[in-house]
């Protein structure tokens, strides 16, 4: 029964492996999105670009909210 089932199912190796490929894409964004070094360092960009005057307060606690938010789960 094995052979007879793994010779239906070949059709669909392709589609599995995209959903696959879907799925650890997903995983690596989830983790860099959450990672606490890349989290810093977007925090750190922020506050230099407001120190050069890129941005202005508002812009930089906008910003910073957002990340925080990212970070608390609350998007």
């Amino acid at each position: 029964m094995g052979l007879f089932t793994t010779l239906l199912e070949l059709p669909l190796a392709p589609v599995k492996g995209v959903i696959r490929l879907g799925e650890l894409l997903r995983d690596e964004a989830e983790r860099k999105l959450h990672d606490p070094t890349v989290i810093r360092r977007e925090l750190d960009e922020i506050e230099a670009a407001q120190a050069a005057g890129e941005l202005t307060e508002e812009e930089a606690e906008e910003a910073m909210t957002e990340i925080l938010q990212r970070m608390t789960g609350g998007d």
